[in-house]
């Protein structure tokens, strides 16, 4: 017997199990029609408050990756393999961890989103880059990752068409935050890229959607199980948002950091170990290499230039120059000011509010409060001073690129209240735990 949508709500509403036929037709209305913005808002509700089993949330992530087209990556020489962040600030590793994998072997179609709230988008990062298509069609998307082994564009249409009509609803009824609709809604999209293996950064700390661990691991192992469980192999790390990943936040100074990171030129301590660690991980769970072997691997394709080689490739075959990394300074608009923001006091940066980091980039013009905002590509901040940085007043915190003065004085007050100096800092475990393919480990 088919259930009614109001039948199949209501079975979750009375925390009673749901098959996976009925998951898979209710998800079908929503991109039909048949099920209304109502009654989806109703699903979304019950399931906030009464969770999924894993079979269940499994269900609803094949149903939602079967909404629309699969993507078939079967006549690639390699493994296919893909990262996702679940969001910060500072946080750039997309940027080198697909040319990184790629100059291994790996095959990465990125698909990536933008920026909300206090939290930067990769897509937003490239469109910092002039020419470079972040929407192409899907001819020139597969002739760029067999060309280049990478490419970083933003969802299609006709991938997973329900996720992106449950999410609307879930924005304007409060139920962003249930874990079994944001692992259906992360997976959803990366199963139908058509992956063999699957990396997931999940952030904790003051600038991570899941601030406390116990609800990044929930979180995490959730993500984990449900894509194995759909048949995807894949592995999370846990990583500290507690402060920037790197000492920059804002969209062109974070693709400057990028190339500088390729290239040699400067590279980040933490952003470099958060970012070698995730391309390790997805060496060891594609089987080309393990432990020891798969991190000298990636460390060969980040210091003999091959990355680099490899992201330049990237942004010319998707329209951007083919010089980039060589002179990315003539392609990279810059703000028309600069101006440091001084410490108020001698000590140790011993916390930061991340969030309050990301927001001062908003404030900007940086960044979007609603997905419809326009973004300044140029502003944002460089030279962040992290946790454990000893300061003496009046010494650099950070460096603002800005537009108005207005918007530095917004800035510059959101940084010194993100910023707290004391006698000593905290030590935040970089990677908090590891989950492989089989739990954690």
């Amino acid at each position: 017997m088919t259930l009614l949508p109001q039948e199949f709500i209501a079975r979750k509403r009375d925390n009673l199990s749901l098959a996976a036929e009925d998951i898979a037709r209710f998800v079908a209305g929503l991109v039909d029609g048949s099920v209304s913005p109502a009654q989806a808002a109703a699903f979304a509700m019950a399931v906030y408050f009464n969770d999924m089993s894993v079979d269940e949330r499994v269900a609803l992530t094949l149903a939602m990756r079967d909404s629309g087209k699969v993507l078939d990556w079967s006549d690639l020489p390699g493994p296919v393999a893909d990262k996702h962040s679940t969001g910060g600030v500072g946080d750039n590793v997309s940027l080198m961890l697909a040319p990184i994998l790629a100059a291994c072997g790996i095959y990465v179609p990125m698909i990536s989103g933008r920026g909300l709230g206090h939290t930067g988008g990769t897509l937003d990062k490239f469109d910092s880059i002039p020419g470079y298509a972040t929407n192409p069609d899907n001819t020139l998307f597969r002739k760029v990752v067999k060309a280049a082994g990478c490419a970083i564009i933003g969802q299609t249409d006709d991938l997973a068409p329900a996720d992106r009509t449950l999410y609307a609803i879930r924005d304007v009824t409060a139920t962003v935050e249930s874990i079994p609709l944001i692992t259906a809604s992360i997976l959803s999209k990366k199963l139908a890229a058509g992956l063999g293996a699957l990396i997931l950064d999940v952030k904790t700390g003051s600038g991570a959607f899941m601030p406390t661990l116990e609800k990044s691991q929930a979180l995490a192992q959730s993500l984990v199980s449900v894509a194995n469980g759909a048949g995807l192999k894949t592995g999370a790390l846990i990583t500290d948002m507690n402060e920037p990943l790197a000492s920059a936040a804002g969209n062109a100074l974070e693709v400057r950091n990028a190339v500088d990171f390729l290239t040699g030129a400067h590279q980040d301590a933490r952003l470099r170990e958060v970012t070698l660690a995730l391309c390790a991980a997805i060496i060891e769970i594609t089987g080309l290499a393990q432990a020891d072997a798969a991190r000298q691997r990636v460390e060969t394709a980040l210091a003999d230039g091959s990355a680099a080689d490899r992201f330049g490739r990237m942004v010319a075959e998707l329209g951007g120059p083919a010089d980039f990394v060589e002179n990315m300074d003539r392609h990279l608009t810059p703000a028309p000011q600069m101006r440091d923001v001084s410490a108020p006091a001698a000590g140790i940066v011993s916390a930061i509010d991340t969030r309050g980091v990301g927001m001062g980039v908003v404030a900007l013009g940086g960044g979007r409060i609603r997905p419809t905002d326009s973004i300044d590509h140029a502003v944002g901040f460089d030279r962040l001073a992290g946790i454990g940085t000893r300061v003496e007043r009046g010494s650099l915190l950070a460096r603002v690129h800005f537009r108005s003065e207005e918007g530095f004085r917004e800035a510059e007050r959101r940084l010194l209240a993100a910023y707290v100096i004391g006698e000593s800092a905290p030590d935040h475990p970089l990677v908090a735990a590891r989950l492989g393919p089989e739990g954690e480990a």
